[in-house]
């Protein structure tokens, strides 16, 4: 722990990290989790390296703390004005300086200042807007700061230039992809380092074996990776975990439909896509035989009614039933769940072949996985003994054959009912992740747990947080969060307008723009990159619970806030820079006092802002938060090309120019890569 400074001495110490915090950086390929193998059946542990996209950042974090909780000056600028502004303030209240710091906030416009003060939430029984004008009045003349403005109960507070510019391009143009990082957010205890990092277990994107990855699959899978890249640069152990829908009796009917319809160079060739074939036409054999089934069922029935014989009908119908897919499938799970050899060898082969072909498409997305885990994985031992705890603890109950639990009895009315065994014996998928979140605590003892699953789950998942505590595992329960998403409107399987991934990004590959394209080095390879950041951010763009209508012409476009301007405004950045003809390890030296427009001194301002958006983004969990900031940012960049020109300036003034570009340049090429999008330098 630091020193604690007070006073006169920590107002000097705060000049002291003007321009170059002392802190410790590190490579996040440092980050990658301790990879335990499953020891149930068939789990697939990925590769060891991390994607491209986190992996060309880097963190940082310091041992220098100030008193302040959760304050760090040397790693974000804004808490050198925020501790300033606090302790001024507090002075003259009387109010704790801590509880000042924590309410002194950004703002998302900047003609609101650099920071703003809410008094009334320093709970002084006080008019706020009197008390805001007292505060603004009575703030002591600053070197950092302007005298500050009362507006209504808020106070707001406008950095001088100068110091800022020193203090922020000094920064970014020295840590550069560290910069806004944070690692000691993810420390266990911020007061003892030596007790490491907080895990975090994310289960996200999760397709079923043997059909395609789609739209609503997409959506899982770049929240996901999204929120792995904020809680790897705020210093968490993250562990990405795929949990795949790879059991269950459709692997029976699929076994069985290969024998049919299957086909060895194919399945190697393209195995998803072969075996989705596969899955469609005995899917079709079950609805021909489904037929003359319902149909017999339909006499029974009426013949009971009657009191009549039914027992040829019955006959009948059993002897349908034995030869149907659907019971044939039946019977091969059944063989599965046995443990028999050449069945379970045939889901293997079907499992692995499949989870190559998803490592490819992911590989695309910047994304790579720690665990590919699935229902298969669990244990039933662990289902077993949940069943025990529940019945111990008198959360379950028989109903009609079955196990529910009926969580109206237990305070939580709005979760209905929740069948845990079915008659027959079988469990249903809310047993099989009661089984699972027990047996990650026990393996990987998570701080943390999220599952990335759309709002149609919203119940399934109350209902397993909710049984998780009613099982005495009250703990457990509080460290698991659901993240939801709306869904992709305008795609449907049963109308055939469903968009399958691979389709999604070849259409928007083939829009490229043929005479940009021919000036560029590698024009396939940029053009999927640009094709996948369009896909990309028209996810992200609007918050997650929000659904959206897929349209290729708005997410391809160049016009508007859409990811292929997003990928100019950086690529011109890089071209500035080529054509500078600057060292740009030289530009750290730049007079930084030059730059004295308007245009610049905005910039500088916002550049300021990025440590702080991402703190904010590790709260609101929300991609948009970090979209929003880097649209902001382009959009001042495209209007102050004109103003702050590089070529053609004074050789003092061009260099600090060109030091300003560079650093918006890092800014928004360490905001993508959090994203998750790889930012291209020539397009």
């Amino acid at each position: 722990m630091g020193h604690c400074l007070s006073g006169a001495r920590r107002f000097t110490a705060i000049f002291s990290l003007l321009r170059f915090p002392p802190t410790t950086s590190r490579s996040l390929k440092c980050l990658i989790p301790h990879r335990a193998q499953f020891t149930s059946r068939s789990s697939i542990m990925a590769s060891t390296s991390l994607p491209a996209s986190v992996a060309a950042l880097s963190l940082q974090s310091t041992d220098q703390r100030s008193e302040i909780p959760g304050c760090f000056p040397t790693l974000n600028p804004m808490d050198i004005y925020r501790e300033h502004i606090a302790t001024e303030i507090s002075k003259n209240l009387g109010v704790p300086v801590e509880k000042i710091y924590a309410r002194v906030a950004w703002t998302n416009t900047l003609d609101k200042g650099d920071l703003s003060l809410p008094v009334a939430s320093l709970q002084i029984k006080k008019n706020p807007a009197e008390l805001a004008s007292e505060v603004a009045a009575n703030f002591p003349a600053s070197d950092l700061i302007h005298p500050p403005t009362a507006l209504g109960p808020h106070v707001q507070f406008f950095c001088k230039p100068q110091p800022l510019r020193n203090t922020v391009l000094g920064r970014i143009l020295k840590e550069k992809a560290a910069y806004g990082t944070n690692g000691n957010q993810g420390q266990k205890d911020p007061s003892d380092p030596s007790k490491g990092q907080k895990k975090i277990i994310i289960e996200f994107s999760s397709p079923n074996i043997a059909k395609p990855f789609h739209a609503g699959h997409l959506r899982s899978t770049i929240i996901g990776g999204f929120l792995a890249n904020i809680y790897t640069v705020m210093g968490w152990n993250v562990i990405k975990m795929n949990y795949l829908g790879d059991w269950g009796k459709q692997y029976g009917l699929l076994a069985n439909g290969f024998k049919y319809f299957g086909n060895e160079d194919a399945l190697v060739k393209d195995p998803i896509n072969h075996l989705f074939d596969v899955y469609v036409k005995v899917n079709a054999l079950v609805s021909e035989q489904d037929g003359p089934i319902k149909e017999l069922k339909e006499q029974i029935k009426t013949k009971k009614e009657k009191s009549e014989d039914v027992a040829e009908l019955e006959a009948q119908l059993a002897k349908l039933v034995d030869v149907s897919e659907d019971e044939k499938a039946r019977r091969y799970f059944k063989s599965m769940e046995d443990g028999e050899p050449e069945a379970l060898a045939l889901w293997r082969k079907f499992r692995e072949l499949s989870i190559e072909k998803y490592k490819q498409t992911y590989a695309r997305l910047n994304i790579d996985f720690d665990v590919y885990s699935g229902e298969s994985q669990i244990k039933s031992e662990s289902m077993t003994d949940a069943y025990k705890l529940m019945e111990k603890a008198g959360v379950s109950e028989s109903s009609e054959g079955a196990v529910i639990v009926d969580f109206t009895k237990h305070g939580a009315k709005k979760l209905g009912k929740a069948i845990i065994v079915r008659k027959d014996g079988t469990p249903l998928y809310l047993t099989r992740d009661i089984g699972a979140i027990t047996e990650r605590d026990d393996e990987y003892h998570f701080d943390k747990m999220i599952y990335v699953v759309a709002s149609q789950q919203d119940l399934h998942l109350a209902q397993l947080f909710k049984v998780t505590e009613l099982m005495g595992h009250k703990d457990l329960a509080s460290r698991c969060q659901h993240i939801n998403f709306g869904m992709v409107r305008g795609m449907s399987t049963r109308k055939g307008t469903v968009k399958f991934l691979d389709d999604i990004l070849r259409d928007v590959v083939m829009k490229k723009n043929d005479v940009k394209y021919a000036q560029v080095e590698d024009p396939v390879k940029t053009a999927d990159t640009l094709g996948i950041t369009s896909v990309m951010v028209q996810d992200m763009t609007g918050k997650r619970v929000n659904g959206y209508d897929f349209n290729l012409d708005a997410m391809t476009s160049f016009e508007g806030d859409t990811g292929p301007y997003l990928q100019y405004a950086h690529a011109r950045l890089c071209s500035m820079t080529r054509k500078s003809e600057l060292d740009v390890n030289e530009l750290v030296n730049a007079n930084f006092d030059l730059l004295t427009e308007q245009h610049a001194v905005d910039l500088v301002r916002l550049l300021a802002q990025w440590p702080d958006v991402l703190l904010n983004t590790a709260k609101t969990l929300e991609p948009i938060t970090v979209l929003s900031y880097l649209f902001r940012m382009t959009h001042m960049l495209s209007s102050s090309y004109d103003v702050l020109k590089v070529i053609g300036s004074e050789p003092d003034v061009k260099q600090a120019r060109m030091a300003l570009y560079a650093s918006a340049r890092q800014v928004l090429n360490n905001g993508m890569r959090v994203l998750g999008l790889n930012p291209v330098e020539r397009m």
